[in-house]
């Protein structure tokens, strides 16, 4: 990964990161603002907030993999960034759940919440990443020291139940969904020790060769 990691060096990554991640809103916005959204304009946001959560999501837990295989450290940083805008994704799509769907019933939002098994992990998702987004900083690394590392490989039940939400709410075509669990499922093999060791020998192998 040499030339790679010449070209995209940490902080171009960083800024790839941060346009690419606030391109989804823009555009939600730019549609919302000139009333360029669907027949169904609820629907279509809580789809438009929901799918760039799990983008990102996914590829923050793509990171670590990505550094064992390629060693490419300079895609590290943008860990920390992938799973803070997940986080707010996540949160912009249960606020719309709770607001424009239900108007902020807590009646109607406890019951759908509980009866909906979508709705139920989707949650638990959201539950799971607030920690993880408020103690992302430096400060609270130091503070929590090895729990830290603990706490936050929470993100890849995260990553689970985002991908169950996802298969449970399709009704027909689940192709897509089942792909990303496929997809997580693989990253969550890439973090077993016997599977790292190997892609690790893997890669240098191929660095001699």
């Amino acid at each position: 990964m040499p030339i790679l990691s010449r070209l995209l060096t940490k902080n171009r990554i960083l800024w790839l990161t941060h346009i690419g991640a606030l391109l989804p809103l823009y555009l939600l916005l730019w549609d919302y603002y000139t009333d360029n959204l669907s027949v169904n304009p609820i629907q279509d946001i809580t789809f438009r907030t929901g799918k760039p959560a799990l983008v990102l999501l996914v590829l923050s837990l793509a990171v670590t993999p990505l550094n064992t295989i390629f060693a490419w450290r300079e895609i590290v940083p943008a860990r920390k960034w992938l799973g803070l805008y997940a986080w707010g994704y996540v949160s912009v799509h249960f606020l719309v759940f709770i607001g424009l769907d239900y108007g902020f019933d807590w009646g109607l939002i406890y019951g759908a919440v509980f009866e909906k098994r979508y709705a139920l992990v989707g949650f638990a998702a959201l539950l799971i990443l607030t920690p993880l987004a408020i103690t992302s900083t430096k400060g609270w690394q130091r503070r929590l020291g090895k729990r830290w590392k603990r706490l936050h490989q929470m993100v890849y039940a995260a990553g689970l139940l985002g991908v169950l939400h996802y298969v449970w709410l399709v009704k027909s075509d689940v192709r897509e969904p089942l792909a990303w669990t496929f997809v997580v499922l693989l990253l969550l093999a890439a973090r077993i020790p016997r599977v790292r060791k190997a892609l690790v020998g893997w890669r240098t192998r191929l660095t001699r060769k």
